[in-house]
């Protein structure tokens, strides 16, 4: 039965800039475009905003309480490898993921093409949505100068 002591929701925002020959990774994939995300780990804001919903979710703080960019050990860090520490996390404290939830919002390049694989990149019982959309040239992302993704997650005590 499910009750909402059971239930917990949480949701995760990232914004990066974009910038000329940093490499583009979004959920774990490398995408060819002239621009990437500036970070201090590999910048991929999808990741990034995935662990935070499910952290916040599990009440748990944000990734920065986890892989704090002051730490010169998360420098140009993998992301996957984040999202790993934060599975076993989850796992530890006994959390299914029920639904995640993501909007990346960004102007070029387009990404359907690459959603199946991002996906790949997640725990595969996890039932992921990826979605795109532009702001439509509006303000910095529609100007090519960021990214930013919104994710939701719904997660049931196990």
């Amino acid at each position: 039965m499910l009750t909402s002591s059971n239930l917990r929701i949480g949701n995760g925002v990232d914004v990066h800039p974009l910038v000329k020959g940093e490499k583009l990774i979004l959920g774990g994939i490398h995408i060819e475009h002239h621009s990437g995300c500036a970070g201090h780990s590999d910048g991929d804001v999808l990741i990034h905003s995935v662990i935070d919903a499910i952290l916040g979710a599990m009440n748990e703080g944000d990734i920065g309480d986890y892989f704090p960019s002051s730490d010169d050990k998360y420098k140009n860090a993998n992301s996957q490898d984040f999202l790993n520490e934060i599975v076993t996390k989850l796992n530890d404290k006994q959390w299914a993921v029920m639904n995640i939830d993501s909007t990346v919002i960004l102007q070029d390049p387009i990404i359907k093409p690459y959603i199946e694989e991002m996906k790949t990149s997640f725990p595969s019982e996890w039932p992921i949505s990826i979605k795109a959309t532009t702001t439509d040239y509006l303000c910095f992302i529609g100007e090519g100068k960021g990214i930013a993704v919104i994710a939701t997650c719904l997660l049931k005590k196990i």
